[in-house]
């Protein structure tokens, strides 16, 4: 049996049991919205192992996938928040808890005003196998050959491409609550491309996980019960980051940062953090006469594009860069500045840091998310 096996089977036992009887090592201590609790059965509450809460970045009309569901707490918070519109995907590999999730199924919907919310069996590494249509098909096609191996290998070809669990481009928003430490290191770049293929192009995520100050030693690695329980299999913070933006996000960011590690073996700190990203837009850079204008307080900040952006500078930068600066993680620090007539659009790769001349944009609209009214 493989390494990335082992370490499933033995994250999988660990959490079935949690799903039978609350164990403290597994989560740590999260101030959720009290208000969003109110609907959801204790058992859930009781069960569920976290580092924080990522229901919060949900907005109205989301379509929102929670990878490692569990019970299913975020993902009833999240439907209580997406709305009528929106829909709640939760994906987990350990029966148990899917029963636990799926035994309040109904009566959550009932409360809620909808029934918005399922749970797929999936591994969080590879997001379009069907894991219970895998195991029906295991079921009637036992392996006992080379040959039957093959078939087994070329049914999850055909169904991961045909009717994949997760469609691409179909998720606004990605959430996790101290998951993907669990998964095995050598599946980690394939979940991270797994989750920026699900995401719309402009979709989010807000992961919640624990990180270290430094990086883990083998022999904490090999422990199982650090690993299961959410430490030795830690990012290291740096990492955590550069893992993202390796795996094409932009916006890369840390909103939540706890003050106190969560705790401190052999040394090492494990904290709590919430990390924030965006799978940037496939569009061309189109150029209609805007800039933004960083407003500081740092004499100049660099995006992950390579765009620089002086303090108190007009930036010429094309439409999807605006939007990002604009309505991202990053909004209260910029200026948008719209022409008062916008110039036919044209294929814009001006070199970092070009200006924009403030007689292009005179009458036009200079937008800030925290400009507040004006008063004048």
């Amino acid at each position: 049996m493989n390494v990335q096996a082992q370490v499933e089977i033995k994250v999988s036992q660990r959490y079935a049991e949690g799903a039978k009887q609350r164990q403290e090592g597994l989560c740590c201590p999260v101030d959720y919205d009290a208000s969003l609790l109110e609907l959801l059965p204790q058992e859930i509450i009781d069960r569920d192992y976290g580092c924080g809460d990522p229901s919060r970045y949900v907005k109205a009309g989301d379509t929102v996938l929670d990878l490692g569901s569990g019970g299913g707490k975020i993902c009833y918070m999240a439907a209580q928040l997406v709305g009528e519109k929106g829909k709640i995907i939760g994906i987990d590999m350990t029966d148990e808890m899917l029963a636990l999730a799926r035994k309040h199924q109904a009566p959550m919907a009932e409360k809620i005003g909808g029934d918005r919310v399922q749970f797929l069996k999936g591994y969080i590494q590879d997001l379009a196998l069907d894991v219970e249509a895998m195991d029906a098909f295991l079921i009637a096609n036992p392996i006992q050959s080379n040959a039957s191996l093959q078939q087994f290998e070329q049914w999850k070809s055909r169904q991961r491409s045909e009717r994949p669990l997760v469609a691409s481009d179909s998720i606004d928003l990605v959430v996790s609550n101290c998951v993907l430490n669990l998964v095995a290191a050598a599946d980690r770049k394939q979940m991270l491309d797994e989750i920026f293929r699900v995401l719309k192009p402009g979709g989010r995520v807000a992961i919640s996980d624990i990180v270290s100050d430094e990086s883990v030693p083998q022999h904490l690695q090999e422990n199982e019960e650090l690993w299961t329980g959410c430490i030795s299999g830690a990012f290291q913070e740096k990492q955590f980051a550069q893992a993202f933006l390796d795996a094409g996000f932009v916006l890369v960011n840390y909103d939540k940062w706890d003050q106190q590690p969560w705790q401190v073996v052999e040394g090492i700190e494990f904290r709590s953090v919430t990390l924030m990203a965006v799978k940037p837009s496939p569009d061309v850079c189109m150029d209609i006469g805007q800039a933004v204008i960083y407003k500081g307080p740092y004499s100049e900040v660099r995006d992950d594009e390579g765009h620089v952006y002086p303090r108190g500078e007009r930036i010429a930068v094309c439409e999807r860069t605006v939007k990002f600066l604009t309505e991202g993680p990053q909004k209260d620090e910029f200026i948008g500045v719209n022409p008062a007539v916008p110039r036919p659009a044209e294929n814009f790769c001006a070199p970092a840091g070009t200006l924009r001349p403030a007689s292009e944009t005179k009458g036009g609209d200079h937008s800030s998310s925290s400009g507040g009214d004006s008063c004048c």
